[in-house]
């Protein structure tokens, strides 16, 4: 059944990513993925997680008034069934965020969920995934973020902004350094970007962009989940 959703974990905290950074969100968050980034700081979402009726999902988040709602993963678009819980979610009165790979195809959406389509750098390993088609149904209340490793894909992600015109497509462009994390395996092995290097590169370019700090992890420790 397509409204029988595999879900990793429902929880209430502050939104640390996105032009909505700082308030208060529900995250309801997928469990599977069909990539693999060298920087995945979820993979506990590829297995673990259990079934859920939109009913349930609804019924278990009304105890949080919060109006905002983020549906990550994981990769949300892989289960049909989400798009009924965002249009649910939508009809409640909520403000509807997903947070979605450049892998999935984004088209089908319901108009009011605002889009936070993660194209994929080189430096991910997973950039050759990127559904390139997503471009054409980006709309303007939707945001676009890099995840950048290096300078290579700093340059990489300048060109893709440029080539698009994504500045006059989307209410933001976000770039995001990689964040080195040391525990419980997350980003195991992978180097974090300095902030201030990528600042640094966006000031010299007098980029349009928007430096993107994961702020959740500064507030609580980086391998905390449920935040």
């Amino acid at each position: 059944m397509t409204d029988r959703l595999q879900i990793n974990e429902l929880f209430h905290s502050i939104q640390g990513e996105s032009t909505r950074a700082g308030l208060p969100c529900i995250f309801i968050r997928f469990r599977g993925c069909h990539l693999r980034c060298a920087y995945c700081d979820s993979s506990y979402t590829f297995a673990q997680g259990d079934g859920m009726s939109i009913d349930d999902i609804v019924n278990a988040i009304a105890k949080w008034p919060t109006k905002l709602v983020e549906v990550t993963g994981g990769e949300p678009l892989l289960q049909p069934g989400v798009h009924a819980l965002m249009r649910q979610l939508s009809d409640d009165g909520r403000t509807v965020l997903l947070e979605t790979s450049g892998a999935c195809d984004i088209s089908t959406c319901d108009e009011r969920v605002i889009r936070i389509v993660d194209f994929k750098t080189p430096g991910s390993k997973e950039a050759t995934k990127n559904h390139w088609a997503n471009i054409d149904h980006l709309r303007a209340s939707d945001e676009v973020k890099f995840v950048i490793c290096d300078r290579a894909d700093y340059d990489w992600a300048c060109d893709v902004v440029q080539k698009h015109d994504l500045y006059q497509r989307v209410a933001a462009v976000l770039f995001s350094p990689v964040f080195a994390q040391n525990s419980d395996g997350q980003v195991e092995g992978m180097e974090g970007l300095d902030p201030q290097l990528l600042a640094t590169w966006m000031l010299q370019d007098t980029s349009e962009a928007r430096l993107q700090l994961q702020l959740h992890k500064f507030i609580w420790d980086p391998s905390t989940r449920g935040v």
